[in-house]
């Protein structure tokens, strides 16, 4: 399936096909961008009067008493006023006169409210951005209108509780960003000034680094000693900017009022038992309590304040109590610095604490604490832990952190990748995000236990020399050799290369085949990424963004990487190789798992659509490819959880493959066997490989080309319209459809081939689906495909794409199963990845991934993916947004997913004589399971038997045990 089609056919629906063709180019906006920091007036165009009755008067001609007054601030230029309308872009953002719902967006999933908070931000790092000069045009805009307006905004928005629980963390961060009661956000203001210095005065990195990865008091002390120590190289300017980073970092580090704030709270109305604990706090004397004291006070105050902050029916109230757990947040992670703990059974409290805390600012929903909370409990009851229990609980610790930095990244990527198209600033701000909460440092705590756990365990990873590496674990088995290529930013448009290695923040929908891959976001464990880098033995791993950015400095370095059985990773430089380790890379290692499809038993006469019931599983590689084979097979084994399909078989491509092409004299399929017959010569000829593929390449691209504008038989159209009528009871064109790509190089013993051609989605109109199928026919010969076939296969030039048609299914949820256990479980046990709408999984989202065994099921990762599609009866996809607050899987569907997996081994694991798992793709509508696909689920043997993986995977004791009083 292919993300981008999807993604710009709902974008289209979403905001109308006429404002899509007229948008203006990231280098046009890019252009927009640079005029307007060097105009004294930024995007304004002019000061204006707002009058209350609707009208607006000049400058020097205020609104009258009479219509009720009105509010002054600067009008917008016309090129920023157009971007609104082709682009949703909105620079220079002036809230006094706005209206709350066109602010809140909510339909673009607060587009506009999070570009505010991302305009501010690079206000912030970049001296104005937009308003580089404009920022002081007098009069443009009025704080005290922005504040007045920002309180009513929050008092309106606050009274709906359905947005205040499902978007807490939304709600608490848009409170640091806009004015309403005199604040401002300081933390960010800290970080972006020592930012600026550090462009500025390169010696002032190293300072710059502490405030942003370990803020601590005594920063204050290093600052006040770089100045006196550097004093004859700092300028005029640069001195007023360390001026303002040492009051910002006292206000910062300023002790909190407690009694001012207990003053306020006791304004609240709303007088409840809630509040009883929240006062005992504040009115508490703290001068005896300590760091971790403190640290476990605020964060049960904050806990009890997200749990029950709707109780109170005042918005005015919520709004004083929200800027309270602000406050409090703030304090939070100042002490958390201080708390050191000594031992393991401390080290186990305070990852407990800020688990709770995570949860207690919006980072975590409730019903993924609630799975979490269970694990700390038990745990320090005793006074001995297993080495086993240990690395379990490291293991969900680390899943916190990783849920954390997830949501913030689910709630701001979408706005971030749209800016960064045209200002790279933009990446910094979900950075900024993460630091700016106690994700920063509950991943260093438990980095601390990760490695205690490690260093017992003898699970030590060996990267580079970086820190925290307890953040790395692996995910696929292998080992490669190749440049490191490190990709922080948007990866979508990154042309890989088959022999590097790639760092990525999250791996692209469509990667081509890559040496190796380490990703900060795994997607999911199920993805046809992860499934194609397992079945080709190609290492992957996980890492934190901390370990991507100490990572950046070897990028465009030779490296050696491998990720072993037990998940434990190296990675070393060239130079630093062992002797053992550069014989892995002979010719005759990396070939000798090379297979050739078998195409002797192909049924090329049969050029007949064909009823998707009458093929069974043993068809496949003959008539069709195993999608509609297996499907076939299904529908009799499973007849009320398969809808009807046609298939159109190998026969009809190779018949309409005969035709002669265009301008060549040739046939296609003559100029397609003449492309690989030139490569072999070529490959004699001592033509270097990449030579080669690039002469094939282009070849296929032609090839492609020739194919989407190839001319359909008569006889086949007829066939076609009269077996989707008498099969799916209507027209061709009055009922949607998939078109699924179908090749005879898919799910073979040791190569799976997943999602490498091309799927349409919910395709309703005739002309559609007629041009469809020509293009699922020429997406075998797309470049990301031939990759894939030829890093694995010997003969991947004999291709050949059947294409399955099934009615669209507009399912609720959808998702893949692996009947076996990935990296955790046991053979039996199920790993099953869903995210909501069509298409769940397969493509990389963030999905709700989940270990069901006989009588449990263990939550890997929640879902973090805030879109989806549907999949309407008027054809195409329609793009949606959702949130995270409730599980996507329910009991019942559990237990419907259990009874399948046992089915399917019945069914087909003893029909077929083997103990394979299976990759079965399904999906729920109104709780209804439907099948889609079952495939042999292929793992790359050799990765994991290879005597070297073996041998750095290290042997454990897990019953070993360990006194929770052991000093770590």
């Amino acid at each position: 399936m292919k993300t981008k089609l999807l993604l710009s056919f709902a974008f289209a629906l979403l905001f109308g096909t006429t404002n899509y063709a007229k948008q203006k180019s990231n280098n046009d906006i890019k252009k927009l961008i640079s005029s307007y920091k060097k105009d004294i007036r930024g995007p304004y165009y002019r000061i204006k009067w707002y009058c209350k009755d609707g009208s607006v008067r000049d400058s020097k001609d205020p609104c009258p008493d009479s219509i009720g007054g009105g509010i002054q601030h600067a009008s917008f230029k016309e090129s920023a006023l157009d971007l609104r309308k082709t682009n949703h872009l909105f620079f220079g953002e002036i809230l006094a006169s706005l209206n709350n719902q066109d602010f809140l967006d909510s339909e673009n999933n607060y587009s506009r409210l999070k570009q505010y908070q991302l305009g501010k931000y690079l206000a912030s790092i970049d001296d104005g951005w937009v308003l580089k000069k404009g920022q002081y045009y007098r009069g443009s805009v009025q704080s005290e209108d922005e504040e007045a307006w920002g309180k009513q905004f929050f008092e309106t928005v606050l009274k709906d509780d359905s947005f205040v629980n499902n978007n807490y963390y939304l709600v608490r961060q848009a409170l640091k960003d806009i004015p309403h009661n005199g604040d401002s956000n300081i933390a960010q203001q800290m970080r972006s000034e020592s930012k600026v210095l550090a462009e500025e005065i390169p010696e002032f990195m190293d300072i710059r680094i502490k405030i942003h990865g370990n803020p601590e008091k005594t920063d204050i002390y290093l600052v006040e000693s770089f100045i006196k120590k550097n004093a004859s190289k700092i300028d005029s300017k640069e001195k007023k900017i360390f001026d303002k980073l040492l009051q910002t970092m006292q206000e910062f580090y300023a002790p909190l009022n407690y009694k001012t704030i207990a003053n306020e709270i006791s304004k609240i109305k709303d007088k409840n038992n809630v509040l009883s604990s929240l006062n005992d706090f504040l009115n508490e004397d703290k001068s005896n309590l300590s760091a971790k004291d403190i640290v476990i006070k605020i964060t049960e105050n904050l806990d009890f304040l997200r749990y029950n902050i709707t109780l109170f029916n005042n918005s005015k109230d919520r709004l004083a109590l929200l800027d309270l757990t602000n406050q409090l947040e703030k304090i939070l992670l100042i002490e958390t610095q201080k708390w050191q703990p000594a031992t393991l059974e401390e080290t186990i409290l305070k990852t407990q604490t800020l688990t709770c805390a995570s949860y207690a600012t919006g980072l975590v929903e409730a019903w993924e604490f609630d799975l979490i909370k269970p694990i700390y409990a038990t745990t320090l009851l005793n006074d001995k832990i297993t080495l086993k229990d240990l690395n379990s609980l490291v293991t969900s610790a680390r899943r916190v952190v990783e849920w954390s930095t997830s949501l913030v990244k689910a709630n701001y990527q979408e706005t971030v990748n749209k800016y960064a198209d045209f200002e790279s600033f933009a990446y910094g701000f979900i950075d900024d995000r993460i630091r700016n909460s106690v994700t920063l440092n509950l991943g260093e705590t438990v980095s601390k236990l990760n490695t205690f756990a490690s260093d017992i365990s003898n699970v030590n990873n060996n990267v580079m020399n970086i820190s925290n590496q307890g953040a790395i674990r692996g995910l696929n088995p292998g080992y490669a050799f190749g440049k490191l290529i490190v990709v922080d930013g948007n990866p979508e448009n990154i042309e890989v290369n088959t022999n590097n290695i790639y760092i990525f923040q999250k791996p692209p929908s469509d990667l081509k085949p890559v040496a190796g891959i380490m990703t900060v976001s795994e997607g999911n464990l199920v993805s046809h990424v992860q499934l194609l880098a397992r079945n080709l033995g190609i290492p992957n791993a996980a890492l934190s963004s901390d370990n991507l950015k100490s990572l950046e400095k070897y990028a465009n370095k030779n490296v050696f990487y491998a990720v072993s059985n037990k998940g434990n990773v190296i990675l070393k430089l060239e130079n630093d190789m062992s002797d053992e380790e550069q014989k892995l890379f002979n010719k005759k290692e990396r070939t000798k798992n090379m297979i050739t499809v078998p195409t002797d038993k192909l049924r090329l006469d049969v050029s007949k659509i064909i009823n998707m019931k009458d093929v069974k599983a043993s068809d496949s590689g003959i008539l069709c490819g195993p999608k509609a084979a297996n499907l076939g097979e299904l529908k009799n084994l499973f007849p009320n959880k398969v809808v009807d399909g046609i298939i159109i078989p190998f026969g009809v491509f190779k018949s309409h493959m005969n035709k002669e092409m265009p301008s060549k004299n040739k046939t296609y399929w003559q100029f397609l066997n003449e492309t690989f017959n030139k490569a072999t010569q070529l490959k004699k000829g001592n033509v270097t490989e990449d030579e080669i593929e690039k002469i094939v390449i282009a070849s296929l691209k032609e090839l492609h080309t020739a194919i989407l504008n190839i001319d359909l038989d008569a006889s086949f159209i007829k066939d076609l319209k009269s077996n989707f009528s008498s099969v799916f009871g209507d027209n061709l064109g009055n009922v949607p459809v998939f078109l699924r790509s179908d090749t005879n190089m898919e799910d073979l013993k040791e190569f799976t081939g997943a999602g490498l051609n091309l799927t349409l989605f919910n395709i309703l109109k005739e002309e559609k689906i007629i041009n469809g199928i020509k293009q699922v026919w020429a997406s075998a010969y797309s470049e990301r495909s031939f990759k894939w076939r030829q890093k694995y296969l010997l003969n991947p030039e004999n291709v050949y794409p059947s294409i399955l048609i099934i009615p669209s299914v507009d399912v609720d949820y959808s998702g893949v199963m692996i009947t076996k256990g990935i990296n955790e479980g046991a053979e039996n046990d199920l790993t099953v990845a869903f995210s909501r709408g069509a298409g769940g999984a397969v493509d990389g989202q963030s999905a709700e991934t989940r270990l069901i065994t006989d009588n449990s099921s263990f939550l890997l990762s929640p879902a973090r993916q805030p879109d989806y599609i549907r999949l309407p009866a008027t054809g195409n996809t329609k793009k949606y947004y959702t949130t995270f607050n409730k599980p996507i899987l329910n009991y019942n569907n559990i237990n419907e997913i259990r009874e399948l997996a046992s089915e399917i081994r019945e069914k087909i694991g003893k029909q077929n004589d083997d103990n394979h798992a299976y990759d079965v793709e399904f999906g729920f509508k109104d709780d209804k399971l439907w099948l889609f696909q079952i495939r042999p689920f292929v793992e790359n043997k050799q990765a994991k038997s290879s005597e070297y993986l073996n041998a750095i995977s290290p042997k454990t004791d897990s019953n070993k045990e360990i006194k929770l009083k052991e000093k770590i």
